[in-house]
């Protein structure tokens, strides 16, 4: 039991930062209906700006980390206008192509300006044990991640439903069409959108590495990409609070459902998750909590 327990705790604690990066996957997609493969490693590169930041210009953590959120925003609005943009929004596939090419770019730079050595990443939370059962232990790390993961999105659904430019975001990715012929500045805020996961990504890889059991290298958010798709997939790609749904059930099945059955290795945990999620998409294309599509007949 205090096994299973532990184990449970684990779950959370993965579960809660797949979301944070399923969360940014999101936002790309209500606003573009496009899985942006280069979200893993805009993640990782602002995990490594906070380390420079943090490290060698003195800053306090969670400074360090929101100035990041800020350099990444930037960096992805130029993106978006410089490489995104000029194509057509409706036609995927040069955009498909263009993310896989900064996926691949992204990752080669930063394994030539920071190497492929791991290092070791400062803490965001307290260190120890919110609670002890036996062998059974809460880390202060899980407690404030999902506290993390929490206030995110609230914070998010505030901006998305009580602003004006989250207005706009809501009216893109409902309909690009009619946005554009109600004076809706299509370009800019596509542009925001991008910032915006952009910066959550940050968030997300930063709380990622900030545990103690792991060590920030240029691959490090390969693996995480494939679970936080799989989240953002599962929840529904629309819905902020079925991200944060898919992460804790892709956590709970790397965590609770791979070692519990015997014939699946360890080694097999990613390929358990993507099996779940085809089962449960086959039953449910839109996700758990995704908007059904609608076609007019």
């Amino acid at each position: 039991m205090q096994l299973f327990v532990q184990r449970l705790f684990d779950a959370l604690a993965n579960g809660s930062t797949y979301a944070l990066v399923a969360v940014a996957l999101v936002l790309i997609f209500k606003a573009t209906t496009l899985v942006n493969f280069a979200q893993g490693e805009l993640a990782m590169l602002g995990a490594f700006v906070t380390l420079v930041l943090a490290y060698e210009q003195g800053i306090p953590m969670w400074l360090a980390v929101f100035l990041a959120m800020i350099i990444l925003g930037v960096f992805a609005a130029g993106v978006e206008r410089v490489l995104i943009r000029p194509f057509d929004p409706a036609d995927h596939l040069p955009l498909v192509i263009i993310t896989l090419g900064l996926f691949l770019g992204i990752n080669a730079m930063a394994g030539i300006v920071w190497r492929f050595d791991p290092r070791s990443f400062p803490e965001l939370f307290p260190s120890g044990n919110a609670f002890t059962w036996g062998s059974a232990s809460l880390r202060w790390y899980t407690v404030f991640t999902v506290l993390t993961v929490l206030v995110t999105i609230g914070l998010l659904q505030l901006l998305l439903n009580k602003t004006k430019i989250g207005l706009a975001f809501r009216a893109v990715s409902s309909n690009l069409e009619s946005s554009e012929l109600v004076g809706i500045r299509v370009g800019p805020t596509l542009q925001f959108g991008w910032a915006l996961a952009a910066a959550v990504g940050t968030l997300g890889a930063a709380v990622y590495v900030a545990d103690p059991f792991r060590q920030l290298e240029p691959s490090i958010m390969l693996r995480v990409l494939i679970f936080a798709v799989s989240a953002a997939a599962l929840g529904g790609l629309d819905s902020l609070w079925g991200a944060l749904a898919g992460g804790i059930a892709i956590g709970a099945i790397q965590s609770l459902v791979v070692p519990y059955v015997p014939f699946i290795p360890n080694e097999l945990g990613l390929a358990a998750a993507v099996v779940v999620l085809m089962l449960v998409l086959l039953v449910r294309p839109a996700g758990l909590f995704g908007t059904p599509a609608v076609s007019r007949v």
